[in-house]
């Protein structure tokens, strides 16, 4: 994808502060951080959203962003950890690219992580259950 930014900086063609890289992932600063150490995990290959990805590639990112995690929690001492991923425009996803955004989290930072409620009935979540497990 020659117009991606993620590609772009996957290839360095764009600058980047990368942190890590192996043959699946990079893992690079966020330009627009909430917190200190505020990293982005990118999958190598372009791949728009999670639908994209195989399980290899699921878990490589997971295993990425689980170390970054550790990293973050002892290189600046966060009270918690928050990893953010959204996929497509009605999921709040921006760049469409996988990436999972490691965000380091301390009490009272004005990050705040909201939905609404609708507390399905028992009947209501077995019903949304079974349609998952015969998709599966």
């Amino acid at each position: 994808m020659d117009n991606c930014v993620f590609c772009r900086i996957v290839k360095g063609e764009l600058p980047a502060s990368r942190v890590f890289e192996d043959e699946a992932t990079v893992v690079f600063m966020d330009l627009q951080s909430v917190n200190p150490g505020h990293m982005l995990v990118v999958v190598k290959p372009h791949r728009a959203n999670i639908y994209e990805l195989d399980d290899e590639l699921a878990g490589a990112v997971f295993r990425t962003a689980a170390r970054m995690a550790r990293a973050v929690k002892e290189a600046f001492g966060c009270e918690g950890v928050t990893l953010f991923q959204a996929n497509e425009k009605a999921g709040a996803q921006t760049v469409f690219h996988f990436h999972i955004h490691v965000l380091p989290r301390w009490e009272d930072d004005g990050m705040a992580l909201a939905w609404p409620a609708k507390n399905p009935s028992r009947e209501a979540l077995e019903e949304m259950a079974a349609k998952l497990r015969a998709v599966l």
